[in-house]
């Protein structure tokens, strides 16, 4: 169930020169959030920018109440919400979305996230490792050296990772979409869990697709309210008709889908 809840600001962090990970006090919305949840944050106490902000949960820790949540500073809302400070309070909403990501016990997940679509797979890489699967094996593609994010973060809550470049200045030069394939040429995975950009997720659902493997992404598409009602975040259903196509709000029936659900 969401809630809306003045967040206090605990501690900020510049992970790069236009990446922030913000710490909050939030602990209605921690108690009912899981790993695929978003929150929808007002930037500033003024009408303007009028519309909230949705940005995926990076991490939980539900024990002391504390929500964590990266972004990049994109345009002005991001750009406002990056000058904030610790001690202030955030109009927070949340936990948004309806689906999550699953956790069970897996013998041996794949977890591919590229750019900023990593963030929100730390706390499902984290929670599937509590549920005692045996393997999570965790691929990270960026475009460059500089641009790697959470490279420790992600080591402290998997048993494999492999980093790709696509320039080749750090880790495998390449696609984090090939290297998951080598390896599942070895050993298929139970679930491959996915978030980033669109030219990924349509290449791990088309693989996932070929191997009949089950998998999930979670889908970031443009959101202005976050609850269902701008209807700005539809997807296409993946057996809906060509002549009567039916959508799904990615806010409302997502972020996370089923791969073989949803035409992306």
């Amino acid at each position: 169930m969401k809630v809306n809840c003045k967040a206090e600001i605990l501690k900020i962090e510049k992970l790069k020169e236009d990446i922030y990970k913000f710490s909050i006090k939030a602990e209605e919305i921690v108690k009912a959030a899981k790993p695929g949840h978003f929150i929808e944050i007002r930037v500033v106490d003024a009408i303007e920018p009028l519309l909230r902000r949705p940005i995926s949960i990076y991490n939980l820790e539900k024990e002391q109440g504390i929500l964590e949540f990266i972004f990049q500073v994109k345009g002005k809302g991001t750009e406002l919400l990056a000058k904030r400070k610790v001690g202030e309070k955030l109009d927070v909403l949340g936990p948004l979305g309806y689906g999550t990501f699953s956790i069970k016990d897996y013998k041996k997940v794949a977890i591919i996230g590229g750019g900023i679509g990593t963030f929100p797979l730390y706390e499902l890489a984290k929670e599937l490792k509590e549920q005692t699967t045996t393997n999570v094996h965790v691929y990270m593609g960026f475009r460059n050296k500089e641009l790697i994010t959470l490279e420790e973060e992600f080591k402290n809550v998997s048993d494999e990772l492999t980093i790709t470049t696509d320039d080749g200045s750090y880790g495998i030069q390449g696609f984090s979409i090939n290297e998951l394939k080598k390896d599942c040429e070895k050993e298929v995975p139970d679930k491959i869990f996915a978030c980033g950009p669109l030219p990924m997720l349509k290449a791990v659902q088309s693989y996932a697709k070929e191997k009949n493997i089950p998998c999930e992404i979670s889908l970031e598409q443009k959101m202005a309210c976050g609850i269902g009602v701008c209807l700005g975040c539809a997807v296409k259903t993946a057996k809906s008709p060509e002549d009567a196509p039916v959508y799904w709000h990615v806010c409302k029936a997502g972020p996370v889908f089923n791969a073989s659900d949803v035409e992306i």
